[in-house]
C-alpha cells in the first residue's frame, strides 16, 4: 500500500514539472516576440481622428485589391469612398497617411511633406504603420497620395501650391500606363485644371492639356481622354472660344462614355455650343444632361434648366412651369421665370425690365446676349397672340399693343407682320390698301401632322435613352469570366 502511494505521489509530481517548464518555454517565446516586434508609430498631433485614418487605410487597400486584378471598380469605389472623406482631411492626417503609404526616404514623400504645415503638439496618438521593407510602392499608391494632398490645397483655398503640386503630379504620371492608373489620373487631371483656373490661369496650361490628349489618345487611356476632352472644353468656352471648342469636337476622336458624370458634362458643353452657333434644335442636350446628371449636383442641375429655358424661348415655346417649381431650384430658376412670363404675354417693355432687373445674374450666366436675341421672338409670340385674338385689326394697333419703339412703328410692323406670314409664324393675310391685318378661322391642329411630329420625337427620345441604358450596363469581371469557362 505505501508502495502504490509513492508512485502516485510521483507521477504527480513529474506532470507539475511538465506544466510548468511548457508555461516557461511558452513566456519565453512571447518575449522574443515582443523583442522582435517593430513598434508602433507614434504621431504626436492630437487631430489624428483614428476612425478617419482607418478609412484611408480601406481606400488604399481596394486601390491594391483594383491594381493586382486590374478591377477598375474598385478603383471608383475607392474615389467614392474618399469624396466622403474630403471634409475630414487635415494636414496631420496627411501626414500620417504619406507616412504609412509611402517610404519616408523617397521623393515623392519628400515632395508632398513639402506642401504640408508642420505643426506639433503634446499629445500622442498610436499609429499602427507597418515596417518599410513591407510597403508596395505601387504607381497607383503615389498617384493617390499626390490627390489627396491637391484636394486639401484646393480646399485650403491655397491655390499657388496646388498649381505646383498639380505641375509635379503631371510630370510624374507620364511614366505611368496601366488602366487602373488611368482612373486615377483621370481624377488628378481634374483638379489640375481646377486649380490653374481657381487661379485665373487657366489659359497657361491649354498646351499641356492638349499634349496630355493627345498621348491619352495613343496610348488607348479612354478615361483620361474622356475627362481631357471636356477640360479642353472647359477651358475653350471658359475664354468665349466657341469656334475653336467646336473645330476641336470636330477633329477629337469619339469614345464609349465610361463615366456617367463625364458624360453629363461633355452632353452640356455640346449644348452651349451650338446654342451660341443658332443649332437650337441639336442644342436640347441640356435636357438630357440634366436627366443623367446626379440628383445630388444641384449646381449642375440648375445649370442645365437654365441654358434649357433659354433653347426653349429661342425655339419659340413655352417651358413647362414644373421645371421652375423643382426642389431647390426655385430661387435660381426665379429670373428665367420672369423671362418666360414675358416671352408667354408677347410684352417687349417688360422683357427690357426683367433684363434690367437681372442683368447681374445673367452676366454671370453667360446668357445676356441670348436674352438679347429673345426680342424677336417675343414680338413674334404677341403677334400669334393678336392673331388668335382678332380676326381684322389696324397695323397701327398691331405697333401700339406691340410696344414698338422704332422711328416708323406702322411701317416696320407691316414688315415684322409680313415675315411672319412667310415664316408661317402666323395664318392670316396682309391688306395693303387699308393697313389690316386679316387673320383666317383657326383650324384643327389634329388635321394636320404636328401631332405626329411631336409623337414621333418623343418616341426616339425614348429609345436613345433606352438603348444607353444597356449600353452603360456593367458586370463583375469573374462572372464574365466564370460564364465564359462554363460554356
Amino acid at each position: 500500500m505505501a508502495f502504490l502511494v509513492v508512485i502516485v505521489s510521483v507521477f504527480y509530481i513529474a506532470m507539475v514539472v511538465v506544466w510548468v517548464s511548457q508555461v516557461f518555454f511558452k513566456m519565453n517565446d512571447q518575449e522574443v516576440k515582443v523583442e522582435h516586434q517593430s513598434p508602433p508609430f507614434v504621431y504626436d498631433d492630437f487631430s489624428v481622428d483614428p476612425s478617419v485614418f482607418r478609412d484611408l487605410k480601406e481606400v488604399v487597400s481596394l486601390i491594391e485589391n483594383g491594381a493586382y486584378k486590374s478591377e477598375v471598380r474598385k478603383i471608383y469605389r475607392a474615389m467614392r469612398l474618399t469624396m466622403k472623406l474630403r471634409s475630414k482631411l487635415k494636414a496631420s492626417l496627411l501626414s500620417a497617411f504619406l507616412n504609412y503609404v509611402l517610404a519616408p526616404d523617397s521623393e515623392v514623400h519628400e515632395r508632398l511633406s513639402s506642401y504640408l504645415p508642420q505643426d506639433r503638439h503634446d499629445t500622442q496618438v498610436d499609429v499602427e504603420m507597418p515596417a518599410t521593407e513591407s510597403k508596395h510602392l505601387l504607381p497607383e499608391f503615389e498617384i493617390f497620395c499626390y490627390l489627396l494632398v491637391l484636394i486639401f490645397l484646393i480646399d485650403q483655398k491655397k491655390y499657388n501650391e496646388a498649381k505646383a503640386c498639380s505641375s509635379e503630379s503631371i510630370v510624374h504620371l507620364k511614366s505611368m500606363n496601366s488602366i487602373t492608373a488611368d482612373v486615377l489620373a483621370s481624377r488628378l487631371y481634374f483638379y489640375y485644371s481646377l486649380s490653374y483656373e481657381l487661379a485665373g490661369d487657366l489659359a497657361e496650361i491649354r498646351g499641356n492639356l492638349l499634349a496630355l490628349y493627345r498621348s491619352a489618345t495613343v496610348h488607348h487611356n479612354n478615361f483620361s481622354q474622356e475627362t481631357l476632352l471636356n477640360l479642353l472644353l472647359r477651358n475653350y468656352l471658359h475664354y468665349n472660344l466657341y469656334d475653336q471648342a467646336e473645330k476641336f469636337c470636330s477633329k477629337a476622336h469619339q469614345v464609349e462614355a465610361l463615366s456617367n458624370q463625364q458624360y453629363c458634362r461633355y452632353l452640356f458643353y455640346q449644348g452651349k455650343i451650338k446654342t451660341i452657333q443658332l443649332e437650337y434644335t441639336d442644342a436640347k442636350d441640356f435636357l438630357q444632361a440634366a436627366q443623367k446628371g446626379p440628383t445630388t449636383a444641384v449646381g449642375f442641375q440648375i445649370q442645365c434648366n437654365k441654358w434649357a429655358v433659354i433653347v426653349h424661348l429661342l425655339l419659340g415655346e413655352i417651358p413647362q412651369r414644373t421645371v421652375f417649381t423643382q426642389k431647390r431650384m426655385e430661387k435660381a430658376l426665379r429670373p428665367y421665370f420672369e423671362l418666360t412670363n414675358a416671352f408667354r404675354v408677347g410684352d417687349l417693355e417688360l422683357l427690357r425690365r426683367v433684363a434690367e432687373k437681372f442683368s447681374s445674374t445673367f452676366s454671370q450666366d453667360r446668357t445676356s446676349n441670348l436674352i438679347i436675341r429673345l426680342r424677336r421672338n417675343v414680338i413674334r409670340t404677341g403677334l400669334r397672340n393678336i392673331s388668335v385674338s382678332y380676326t381684322r385689326i389696324s397695323l397701327a394697333d398691331i405697333a401700339k399693343k406691340l410696344k414698338l419703339d422704332f422711328e416708323n412703328p406702322v411701317g416696320d410692323a407691316e414688315n415684322i407682320v409680313a415675315k411672319a406670314i412667310r415664316d408661317g409664324i402666323i395664318d392670316a393675310t396682309l391688306d395693303h390698301a387699308n393697313g389690316w391685318l386679316v387673320s383666317k378661322a383657326t383650324g384643327d391642329v389634329y388635321s394636320t401632322y404636328e401631332p405626329q411630329i411631336a409623337f414621333d420625337s418623343r418616341i426616339v427620345f425614348c429609345l436613345n435613352m433606352h438603348n444607353e441604358a444597356l449600353r452603360a450596363l456593367r458586370f463583375p469581371r469573374d462572372l464574365r469570366s466564370k460564364e465564359s469557362v462554363a460554356t
